[in-house]
């Protein structure tokens, strides 16, 4: 070791070794993405491989020291945290958190790993069946398994892994890694369209990554791989066109759960039909992760409807630039089913059609693990009150450096309602897409072109369907630069979003973090009635009281101000640290103080703050966090 200290190889790998290894991975993940990212060409050459494992490593590292936590609240002091509880939670949070083909692959790796250590530590038997295993899940997951991918070059490294004499888990870590590694080197002699473009296959090359971890954990030193440049392996190093047919293409993927063994074949065949690069895996605990790419994405998602519930969908449009011929029209056209497929029908006119664009997590309105704390106004019996419009700094929008030392090109940009909710918005930094009146797809499209950022991200917070804000991520994004749509159904979504913007963080960081933000933000508004309407919960009648959940009623009333009250104790119901209520231009008088004193008495503890939003429509919104 460079400190001169004798590095003792271990026998086995407890929970804390694993979670070390962990880290290590992110770090060489981190290392390595833009190598990987230049590596991909298959099955969609969009630059991302590097990005996605690295993105599926943190969420399962995420999820791997919650657990660790969690485990640490009830057992005894000093105990230690075993192998399988750390591996089962890095393979529910990469599941979870998977980003792309490569993402789930890398999930079902972390699930042998989770399965293997039921027992006890990582040893070097274990780390041979876990091996073993994850190359069986990923074989199992894949609709169309093709060789010269991560899949040869995992089994490769399985059965390296099988064959090793020495049984100490360095030496078989070691057989593993460097199995790996010549399997990489010979996958373009087996996968055309590597070959001709010069290029191993990129989600390979993070394998690697992950196993040559593994040796510098267990024996104390990392191997020396080389630095894998595109047309440096053989081949012409021109991009090849990725896909052959005209036609737009969509990479969908979303968790699926309260199903059965069954229905997932069936998903899989029936995702299989609409498109290629099929990958329907599970963690072992319930959850499974789709991934398809196909030119009906609205189909696809049905397809998961009918198989069990579905959360976290994301939708990721390949703009194919030798396409002149398709307008965005045509591109939108792909999608159109998708608001139909995830729309609960009409509720007093009001149709949900939330759905996620690249990496980002539609609202679900389910309490997710983080809350977002902003204070301000005057305390008075444990809330916190804001009647003002003005410009305030409860929200905090730090600066921060990108990697070079340089503040980053990043901009924000939100669409508001009401001159009190652009003023929020504007005071945490954001540009302020805002008006009384509908916002058009041709509207968001022009305020993103006139930011002069790099990179841009959007808080759309509702104001357009799925359909259009897929076609305009699509039209807005070119070479020179960067846009992503965040997954903000609501204005009091996308406030708790911009409370955690940090333009010191990488761009993926940035939008992940904020989305996380407005999706651990329940959301609900009050609203009047404007004529008689069927509802999920009945027929209301004009001036009735309307209480939504995101965009499903659940509650009416003849009385505006009991239906508000009702509201709150519904969303409530759920617990919930910070209640933001953003009062809007047509609510009564003196409801905001009414819905504060039924939150202070009725829910202790809860803070409450209250911004005039002045939106028309809502009444209130409120975000619970």
């Amino acid at each position: 070791m460079s400190d001169g200290r004798t590095f003792v190889r271990p026998s086995a790998l407890d929970g804390t070794a694993l979670l070390r290894w962990g880290r290590v991975c992110l770090a060489g993940l981190e290392r390595r993405r833009e190598e990987i990212n230049a590596l991909n060409v298959f099955p969609i050459a969009d630059s991302d491989t590097g990005t996605n494992m690295l993105a599926t490593m943190r969420a399962a590292m995420q999820a791997a020291d919650a657990a660790v936590v969690s485990a640490h609240s009830y057992r005894a002091p000093g105990s230690a945290v075993s192998a399988h509880d750390v591996a089962s939670a890095m393979a529910r949070g990469a599941t979870l958190g998977a980003r792309g083909n490569s993402g789930i692959i890398l999930s079902q790796v972390l699930r042998g790993i989770a399965e293997a250590v039921h027992g006890g530590p990582l040893t070097g038997r274990t780390l041979r069946e876990a091996l073993a295993r994850a190359s069986a899940l990923v074989r199992e997951g894949l609709s169309v398994p093709v060789e010269g991918t991560i899949l040869t070059v995992l089994d490769c490294a399985a059965g390296c892994a099988a064959a090793c004499s020495n049984p100490a888990l360095a030496e078989v870590a070691v057989a593993a890694a460097d199995g790996a590694a010549e399997a990489l080197g010979a996958t373009p002699s087996q996968l055309g369209v590597l070959r001709e473009a010069g290029v191993v296959d990129a989600g390979a090359r993070g394998l690697v990554v992950l196993l040559d971890s593994l040796v510098s954990v267990t024996l104390g030193e990392t191997p020396a791989r080389p630095e894998y440049v595109r047309g440096e392996i053989g081949g012409s190093g021109v991009d090849v066109p990725d896909v052959a047919e005209p036609g737009p293409h969509f990479e969908v993927m979303y968790v699926l759960t309260e199903t059965d063994e069954r229905q997932v074949i069936r998903l899989r065949a029936a995702l299989a039909e609409l498109g290629d690069s099929v990958v329907v895996v599970g963690d072992g605990g319930g959850s499974w992760s789709a991934h398809v790419h196909c030119a009906d994405a609205g189909a696809a998602v049905e397809a998961g409807l009918v198989a069990g519930t579905l959360s976290d969908i994301r939708i990721e449009s390949f703009a194919i630039t030798a396409q002149v011929g398709h307008t965005h029209a045509d591109i939108a056209a792909g999608v159109d089913g998708v608001a139909h497929a995830l729309a609960p029908a009409a509720h007093a006119g009001l149709v949900a059609d939330t759905v996620g664009h690249r990496g980002v997590v539609p609202d679900d309105g389910v309490a997710r693990d983080r809350a977002v704390v902003r204070d301000g106004g005057v305390a008075r019996d444990g809330a916190v009150v804001r009647d003002d419009g003005a410009r305030h700094a409860a929200i905090d929008v730090r600066g921060g450096l990108n990697a070079r030392g340089e503040p980053a090109d990043r901009g924000v940009l939100a669409v508001a309602a009401g001159a009190g909710a652009a003023a929020l918005f504007e005071a945490a930094g954001a540009v302020v897409l805002g008006g009384d009146g509908p916002v058009t797809s041709a509207a968001l499209l022009a305020a993103i072109r006139r930011l002069p950022n790099r990179e841009v991200l959007v808080l759309p917070n509702g104001a357009l369907p799925a359909h259009e804000l897929v076609a305009v991520g699509v039209a807005a994004r070119d070479a020179q630069r960067d846009v992503l749509l965040l997954p903000s159904g609501s204005m009091v979504q996308g406030l708790a979003a911009l409370a955690v913007h940090d333009r010191g963080r990488i761009a993926v960081d940035d939008a992940f973090a904020m989305s996380e933000a407005a999706a651990a933000t329940r959301w609900g508004s009050l609203r009047a009635a404007t004529g008689r309407a069927l509802t999920m919960v009945g027929t209301c009648e004009s001036g009735d009281g309307l209480g939504l959940v995101g965009h499903d009623v659940v509650v009416i009333d003849r009385d505006v101000r009991t239906a508000g009250l009702t509201l709150l104790d519904r969303m409530l119901g759920f617990g919930g640290d910070l209640v933001t209520l953003l009062m809007g231009r047509s609510a009564p008088a003196g409801l905001a103080d009414e819905l504060t004193t039924h939150i202070v008495e009725g829910f202790p503890g809860i803070e409450v703050t209250v911004y005039s939003g002045g939106q028309q429509g809502d009444l209130v919104q409120i975000g619970v966090e």
